[in-house]
């Protein structure tokens, strides 16, 4: 507790910096008033610049007295030029960009974009906004977050159905997902098209496949960093979208507007987005059998409280529900995601920023597949953080504490007919620092995370480190590593050829584990990674960025379900008196593995005007080894391949073509090696075996052995908008999901033998109106 007080009031002070000159303040939007993060300000001629954050808020600070002139260029905006002149004084400018007209749009301000790409890490992340999200071909022109993030490098999905992601070796629950500082357990539908988020209010994406800073904790893999905008502080708007699959609605707009003596605000933006394909497919699509029983809500709301000068504080909540009842007659599955919570973001007097957050969600699942044994897990928890920003010329430092607790519930039954069950509660304490600093051609990223697991009195020391050295203006060399831990843990079944529950577990000392990993003791229950990644960025020519990067996960402790299990340690014939009579990694219910995921990454991106392509190539390699055997995990897959084309049309380019072609290469499964009749001999030694009818059994093959065929498919888009009135727009679009209708598996019972595969063609009509 000394120490923590202590730390504290460090926090406390360091607020307060000093500087000769400073000018800070905020980069608004003029039209919508929202802010403008990750945009360029400088004064003209000089080396004093700054880069504004999430929020829009930039510091120019360490300033020598004399006059300059602030720029502001930013893509599709026009440009900004103010004369100041500085004397031991710092000044507060909240800047409004005026949209550019489309001609001048047309013109891509590649300086721009090549100091930006020059001026940050950028190791292993993808910053990624609406617009972008929108040039994907699109289901009905809903264009969502989930498809666009399974075309970039190193990331895998299980495709149109499953919502799941599997990011540069790490398995889903390895992935940390934050939307406006609170953590999303499931961020993805039970249909692989859409995620829980609307495209329309996502201000921006930061995903992190690896190598992530010090900010970030809990994980083992990777990072998915969504913040939402504030809503329009000028003017009532929305947009309304329909198609043949679902519909949604963005409402938003000032409860309090900018007056002539106050320019605080106070916004509201609320979204609404619906499936009704388990009714629509039976009229649209009669020739899928079963029909499409995938039907989701999802509810988001939040209000924003802006002071105008750039601080402001956040509420917000959700609630997304996702059902499938009877799909093909093989399973009714279930998952529901809630939560809400607060966020502040505070412009101190000095050159400092203080934000926080604090949030609660939950999420819950469960699948009754027939076998009279459903499957049920739970999570909730609380999270909570604490961060300061300081500004020191154009470096940063930032530093901050965390909080997390959260509780787990899991109730499921092995093939082998062993109980498992969970229902625990675990918190953890964190507190980092990273500092950015800028060194001629080198940026460097140094900082630490330390975090404190209180429900097992273990801490975990964790540096990380990131950097960039501009050998020139056309080629760049960066590298990123660092140590991570988590205690979360899936739990699914590998015996499954394809899963569709996928469960939360806690580590804890109460786990049932082996007491011995290769006759090493076993001390702990945190698992551990370490990461390496190196790369390097190439602007071949004008509008053409390559990047290629190379990383090694190393997985040095894992925990997971035992899928050796095949004795109930409960059973007295294998437990006496605590000692059991069998090997420990036949009879517990969890067990250690270490493993490691390496792969290379190329990604080439041309951006030309009304041309958008994009295309990726990633070769990847996951390994698990066990006491019994090493294997290759379920997602891990070896080629994956994505190419994406936009074009625009016409004079305001009303038009707009795109299409989309991905392939992976099979994911690992178990084979079936025979089936059987299972007889338990209820009648002791004088059971009648020749007339008892018994269960069928599987003989499983080796784990992981067999690959199921490859994945590839292809969508193609049109769009066409109408300009209505003054803010009015009416989109249409057509697209057409699968287009050479590839069988792509879903799901397959080994049993009946019973295949079901992924979507069919779909063609789809859609119209969107933004007022």
């Amino acid at each position: 507790m000394k120490r923590f007080t202590i730390f504290i009031l460090f926090l406390i002070i360091s607020i307060v910096t000093f500087a000769q000159n400073t000018i800070k303040g905020v980069l608004l939007d003029d039209e919508k008033g929202e802010s403008i993060p990750f945009a360029q300000v400088f004064l003209e001629g000089t080396n004093h610049w700054s880069s504004t954050d999430i929020n829009g808020y930039f510091v120019i600070n360490k300033i020598p007295d004399g006059s300059y002139t602030i720029k502001v260029k930013y893509i599709g905006y026009e440009e900004y030029s103010e004369s100041v002149t500085l004397k031991r004084q710092t000044i507060t400018r909240n800047i409004h960009l005026k949209p550019a007209s489309m001609r001048l749009k047309d013109v891509v301000i590649t300086a721009d974009k090549t100091r930006e790409r020059k001026m940050q890490t950028q190791v292993s992340v993808e910053k990624i906004t609406a617009s972008q999200i929108q040039q994907m071909p699109s289901i009905g022109g809903q264009a969502d977050l989930a498809q666009y993030l399974q075309v970039l490098p190193g990331v895998n999905s299980t495709g149109d159905q499953g919502g799941q992601l599997y990011i540069r070796g790490g398995s889903m629950i390895q992935n940390l997902t934050l939307l406006d500082g609170m953590v999303v357990y499931n961020p993805f539908h039970s249909i692989g098209l859409y995620s829980i988020f609307e495209t329309d209010v996502i201000l921006n994406a930061d995903v992190f496949t690896g190598g992530f800073g010090a900010e970030y904790g809990g994980r083992l893999s990777s990072v998915i960093d969504i913040t939402t905008r504030d809503g329009n502080k000028r003017h009532h708007t929305g947009k309304v979208g329909l198609n043949t699959f679902g519909a949604n609605l963005v409402l938003e707009g000032p409860l309090k507007k900018e007056k002539n003596n106050s320019t605080s605000t106070i916004t509201y933006l609320l979204t609404a987005k619906n499936s009704y394909l388990s009714r629509s497919s039976e009229i649209i699509y009669p020739y899928i059998d079963g029909g499409l029983p995938f039907d989701f809500l999802d509810l988001y709301g939040k209000m924003s409280i802006n002071s105008g000068l750039g601080s402001k504080v956040n509420f917000f909540g959700f609630h997304f529900d996702d059902r499938v009842n009877g799909y093909q007659s093989l399973a009714d599955f279930h998952w529901k995601n809630y939560g809400a919570g607060a966020s502040f973001a505070l412009m101190t007097g000095s050159s400092s920023v203080v934000d926080g957050t604090v949030a609660y969600s939950s999420y819950n699942i469960s699948l009754d597949d027939g076998s009279g044994t459903p499957k049920y897990s739970g999570i909730g928890g609380f999270n909570m953080s604490l961060g300061i920003s300081n500004f020191f010329g154009i470096n940063r430092l930032k530093y901050g504490i965390s909080i997390e607790g959260y509780s787990t519930d899991y109730r499921y039954t092995n093939a082998y007919g062993v109980n498992r069950a969970q229902d625990e509660n675990t918190s953890s304490f964190s507190a980092y620092a990273t500092y950015n600093a800028h060194l001629g051609k080198w940026l460097l990223d140094p900082g630490v995370r330390f975090v404190y697991y209180a429900s097992m009195a273990e801490p975990s020391f964790e540096p990380r480190f990131a950097a960039k050295y501009n050998v020139s203006d056309k080629i760049r060399f960066k590298l990123a590593t660092g140590l991570y831990s988590q205690t979360l843990l899936d739990a699914r079944s590998d015996h499954d050829i394809v899963n569709l529950f996928t469960g939360f577990l806690t580590g804890s000392g109460q786990l049932n584990i082996p007491a011995y990993y290769n006759d090493e003791p076993v001390e702990t229950c945190v698992q551990k990674a370490q990461h390496f990644v190196a790369g390097v960025e190439y602007d071949a020519i004008e509008h053409l960025t390559i990047n290629a990067e190379f990383y090694y996960k190393n997985f040095s402790r894992l925990l997971g379900m035992n899928h050796n299990q095949i004795y109930d340690r409960t059973d007295p014939a294998y437990n006496v008196g605590g000692v059991y009579e069998k090997p420990q990694y036949y009879m517990t219910d969890f067990i250690i593995e270490k493993g490691h995921a390496t792969g290379v990454d190329v990604s080439a991106c041309y951006d030309l005007e009304r041309l958008y392509l994009w295309f990726t190539y990633s070769l990847g390699f996951v390994k698990r080894t066990d006491e019994v055997q090493t294997y290759s995990p379920h997602y891990d897959r070896r080629h994956t391949v994505n190419l994406l084309a936009t074009y625009a049309l016409g004079e305001e380019r009303q038009w707009e073509l795109s299409g989309r072609w991905s392939f992976g290469s099979g994911f690992p499964y178990t084979q079936t090696a025979g089936i059987y009749e299972n007889l338990h001999f209820g009648g002791g030694i004088v059971t009648d075996y020749v007339r008892e009818n018994g269960q069928i059994g599987v003989y499983y093959d080796e784990l992981y052995a067999g690959r199921l065929p490859s994945y590839h498919r292809l969508d193609l888009a049109v769009k066409r908008k109408f300009s209505i009135g003054k803010r009015g727009i009416l989109e249409l679009s057509f697209s057409v999901t699968n287009a050479y209708n590839r069988n792509n598996i879903f799901y397959f019972d080994r049993i009946s033998f019973n295949r079901v595969n992924q979507l069919p063609i779909l063609a789809c009509l859609g119209a969107n109106f933004t007022f």
